[in-house]
This record gives C-alpha cells, sequence and structure tokens, in this order.
C-alpha cells in the first residue's frame, strides 16, 4: 500500500526562546542602531542648528534638572572639562540603553522600535523646551529616531529568521524494510541539522548580521561627520578675527617696572591671563555662535528710553574704556584656580543705562544670553561700581567665542554668575521681587560680592624640593577694594609679611612672594591676605554653595 506524508510548516516568527549566542549580537544591535540615529541626527542638527543635537539638547536639560550639590561635585572633579564630561556621561548613558533596547527587540521588535522611539521623544521635547529652543529644534531628534528604527529592524532581523522544521522525507514505498531504513536515515540527518542549529544559534545569519552592522556604522560614522562638518558653517571665528576693536578713549594706566612678579619667580601666575587660559565656566554645551552684523542688545523693561543697539553701535561711541580686572567663579574652591585677569575694552555700564533713563524701582539687571541663560545684577553696583561695563574686548582681541563673543557684562567686585553675562543679548532692568534669574532660582545668593581670597602657587602641595632659600609664592584678591598685605604662616609659627607686586588697580589681583629658608623636613605653609579696607581673609570654612567658598589655604611641603 501506497502512503505519503508531509512534513510541518515551517516556523515564521522569532524564536520564542532565543538561544544564548543571539543575546551578544542582539547588545551589539542596539547600540550600533543608536549610532545611526545619532549620525542622522548630528547631520541634521548641521542644518537646523548645533543646539539642536539630541546630545547637546539632552546634556542641557540634565544641567538645569540636576540639584546643586551634583553640580558642585562635577565641577570640583572635572573643573573646566565639566562639560566634556557632561557628554560623554550621556553617551554612556545612551549606550546601556541601546544595549537594552537590543535585548528587548529579540524578543519583540515592536518594543525595541518603542524603546528607539522613546530616545527620539526625550531628545526632541529636551530640544524645544529650552529656554531659546523652538519647534524645528525637535527635528534632528525625530529624523535620528526614524533612521534607528530602520537600522534596529534590519539588524535584529538577521538574528529571528524562522527556523525551518525537518519533515518526513520518506519515499513512497511499499517495502517496510526499505521505509524502516528511510526513517533512520531521516532521523539522522535531522540530528546533525539540529547539532548544526544548536552550535550556529537556531534561526539566525551571523553574516548577514555583520554586514548589516558594517553598513550601519559606516553609515553613522559618514552622517556623524557630515553632520559635525555641516555645523562649522555656524563657527563666526572668521567674522571675529575680521573685527577691530575701537582704540579706547580711556586706556588702562600703564603698568609699572617689575609689575608682574612671574617674570622671576618660577610657578607664579602670570599678572595677565592669557585667552587661551582663562577659566570657563557655564552651562553652555555648545558654545553659542553669534555673527557682528546679525547682533543685537535690547534694552526693556524699566527704562524711559529702551531701545536696540547693534555692536556697532557699542564700537562707535566715543567713551570706550580699558581695564584690567580679575573675575572670580563662584565655585571657585579654597586654592581654587577658578578667577583670571585680562585687559578689557568696553563702554561704563553705569552711564550707558542712565542715558536710557533706567527707572529709580529698579534694583535688579536680567540679563539675558543668546542662549536663554539669565544673569541677574545688582543694578546698584552697574551703577555704583567705576569699572562696570558692557566688554566686547579682552586682552586686545575681540572677545573669544567662548568667553562671550561678541558682547559681555562685566561688575567688578561680584561673582560671575551675578554679574558676567556672557553671549548678552537682553538687559531687562527689573526687581529681585519680580524674577528670580537662573542661579537664584537654585538657592544661590541673589547678592554676591567676592571674598577676600589668596592662593599658593608654588611650591605645589605635597611636593619635595631641595632644602635651601626658595621662594613661597601666589596671588591675592578682593576686587574691588584692594590688597594692602599678604602673610604667610610657616607650620604654628608667626605670620611672616610677603612682598607685594606693585599696586595698579583695585580690581587686579596682586602677586606676592616670602623667600624662605627651608632646613630638610616637612613644612605646613599657609596664606592670609588683607583688603585695602581692612578686612582680614577669614580662616572660617564654608563651601562655594550659596555665596562663595571661603577659609585659608594651608598645604604640606617636603625639603629633601
Amino acid at each position: 500500500m501506497t502512503t505519503t506524508e508531509e512534513a510541518p510548516a515551517s516556523t515564521t516568527g522569532p524564536d520564542a526562546s532565543p538561544r544564548p549566542g543571539r543575546r551578544p549580537l542582539a547588545a551589539l544591535a542596539g547600540p550600533l542602531a543608536a549610532a545611526v540615529a545619532l549620525g542622522v541626527a548630528e547631520l541634521v542638527a548641521g542644518l537646523v542648528g548645533p543646539s539642536s543635537s539630541p546630545v547637546v539638547a539632552v546634556g542641557d536639560t540634565v544641567i538645569t534638572l540636576v540639584p546643586e550639590p551634583v553640580k558642585q561635585f562635577a565641577i570640583a572633579t572635572f573643573g573646566e572639562n565639566d562639560k566634556i564630561a557632561l557628554v560623554v556621561g550621556t553617551l554612556v548613558v545612551v549606550a546601556l540603553y541601546a544595549v537594552l533596547v537590543g535585548l528587548v527587540s529579540l524578543r519583540s521588535r515592536r518594543l525595541g522600535v518603542a524603546g528607539i522611539a522613546l530616545f527620539g521623544l526625550i531628545g526632541a521635547l529636551a530640544a524645544v523646551s529650552r529656554t531659546a529652543g523652538g519647534p524645528l529644534d525637535a527635528l534632528p531628534s525625530v529624523v535620528g529616531a526614524l533612521a534607528g528604527t530602520v537600522a534596529l529592524t534590519q539588524l535584529v532581523r538577521s538574528l529571528t529568521l524562522p527556523t525551518p522544521v525537518q519533515g518526513d522525507a520518506r519515499a513512497t514505498t511499499t517495502d517496510d524494510a526499505a521505509a524502516r531504513h528511510a526513517d533512520e536515515v531521516v532521523l539522522e540527518r535531522l540530528r546533525g541539522a539540529l547539532a548544526m542549529a544548536d552550535r550556529k544559534g537556531a534561526g539566525m545569519d551571523r553574516r548577514r548580521f555583520f554586514l548589516t552592522g558594517g553598513v550601519a556604522l559606516g553609515a553613522a560614522a559618514v552622517t556623524g561627520g557630515g553632520g559635525r562638518l555641516l555645523q562649522q558653517r555656524f563657527d563666526v571665528s572668521g567674522a571675529r578675527g575680521d573685527l577691530t576693536l575701537p582704540t579706547p578713549s580711556s586706556p588702562a594706566p600703564a603698568l609699572p617696572p617689575g609689575a608682574d612678579l612671574a617674570e622671576q619667580v618660577e610657578g607664579l601666575t602670570p599678572l595677565f591671563t592669557a585667552n587661551r587660559d582663562f577659566y570657563r565656566v557655564d552651562t553652555a554645551i555648545t558654545v553659542p555662535q553669534i555673527r557682528p552684523a546679525d547682533y543685537r542688545l535690547a534694552l526693556r523693561g524699566m527704562f524711559d528710553s529702551p531701545r536696540t543697539y547693534t555692536l556697532a553701535d557699542l564700537f562707535d561711541r566715543d567713551d570706550v574704556i580699558e581695564r584690567d580686572i580679575t573675575l572670580t567663579c563662584v565655585s571657585n574652591e579654597v586654592g581654587g584656580t577658578l578667577a583670571s585677569t585680562a585687559r578689557w575694552t568696553g563702554i561704563p555700564l553705569g552711564a550707558f543705562l542712565r542715558e536710557n533713563g533706567i527707572r529709580p524701582g529698579s534694583d535688579q539687571l536680567v540679563c539675558r544670553s543668546s542662549d536663554g541663560m539669565t544673569i541677574g545684577a545688582s543694578t546698584r553696583a552697574a551703577l555704583e561700581v567705576e569699572d562696570a561695563m558692557i566688554a566686547f574686548g579682552q586682552n586686545g582681541e575681540p572677545l573669544p567665542v567662548e568667553h562671550g563673543f561678541p558682547v559681555r557684562m562685566l561688575i567688578p567686585g561680584l561673582y560671575g554668575y551675578v554679574s558676567a553675562c556672557k553671549w548678552m543679548t537682553e538687559i531687562e532692568a527689573s526687581t529681585y521681587a519680580a524674577f528670580d534669574a537662573y542661579w537664584t532660582e537654585r538657592d544661590w545668593a541673589a547678592q554676591a560680592p567676592i571674598k577676600v581670597f589668596s592662593r599658593i602657587d608654588t611650591p605645589a602641595p605635597l611636593r619635595r624640593f631641595p632644602a635651601g632659600r626658595r621662594p613661597v609664592a601666589g596671588v591675592a584678591w578682593a576686587q574691588a577694594r584692594g590688597i594692602q598685605r599678604v602673610e604667610v604662616r610657616v607650620d604654628e609659627g608667626e605670620w611672616l609679611d610677603a612682598q607685594l607686586s606693585p599696586q595698579v588697580d583695585a580690581d587686579l589681583w596682586r602677586q606676592w612672594v616670602l623667600p624662605y629658608d627651608f632646613a630638610p623636613g616637612a613644612y605646613q605653609l599657609t596664606v592670609r591676605a588683607t583688603a585695602a579696607d581692612g578686612e582680614v581673609q577669614t580662616e572660617e570654612r564654608a563651601a562655594p554653595f550659596p555665596d562663595g567658598a571661603s577659609g585659608l589655604q594651608s598645604i604640606r611641603v617636603i625639603a629633601t
């Protein structure tokens, strides 16, 4: 009797219980898809603007949302590299999330796609919710997420191919012995096929996965690199280089001979800080790029005659001044280096405000950057501090882009977060009762005069050096007041007066040097300064939050 048996239908969906061999590749598929998403997003950001990049937008949101202790930890740990650390940290989080998305996609492509979509949604919301953001800023995240979805789908597809189920391939026969032999042959072949599937991973095409992964990686590199190149078209370095600063009608006073003791003492901070070395602490992950021809400074709020100025309007004024001013960040720890000095060029802030009729009821100037940052400055300080200025030059050249080009504010004697608005595009005369600026909204003090401060530059802490006579040296500052005395104590001995650099300006820090004969042994060196008004630097230690650090720097050194 002739018999015919049909093989069962093949499985067409992903394996319900993925074999272990697939998981490492699925974990790789997620980051590859995320790389495509980020690369395409960078390409689109090259058309929309650098700040619309999802990494930048999410990073900006993180900066806004994280608690102040976390920000202080980042600044204290990474210093001026805090933004680089934030971007790297963001990419690490994205990579870990992408690994999870890849693993989930192995069981359910829909959940994987949803994971990529969530990634895009977060980037889009972060971009449009920025103070200076707009609807178009969501485009890079949306397009990037779509590209990432396509990449993830193609990668996972090669890991979830249907596994064919071998049917009974017996030939039609009427001979029982032949049938039994055919059964044995089929079973042997089936066992071999299953063993091969176990070794390779059932329903998996490794060659296709790696080919697709290579294409994805190449696409991510090309689009990401192309996006970076496109974003360079927003760069204003060339336009900045074409500017010539106006000649100040009131130049900075000439420096007396021997004013810079750093020429004599190795390791001592120079009197002036080169622009490339000037400290930078702000919240901008991408530096705002403002073309000089497009720049506008708007005055609004409590002014009798509010108006808008171009950069040419500011350059063409006849009251351009030049001043030597030391700036200090409120995040500067005792002995820290977040302070620098430059020769600034600009116009007097007080006169500028008065000519526009600032009203007596204003006690706060709300200064806005082009990226939406708000800085609340004291109206009284702006009007009364002699060298307060709207600056557009630093050390004889237009402001560096990372330091506020084309225009920033400076009020000597106040920490930067309440006086030194960068990329400034608006001054609103207001009140403290009516508005909380960015930092005061986060519980930093609304008004923060700089405290008397001193620092030891050389010898460095825990440094070993040959016994004998050598200088102990550093800098001290009390902007708007000046420094009249610096003292050094060795171990628990008497306070010894240090030699000071010539007095140039109350807004400029002073260098100090104390030659000392070191016998072999360990020493504790402590420094303190006295301001020109007689205030002695306090020994009481305080953290930077909420109005600046205080305390005396004390270091351990070893003479051998």
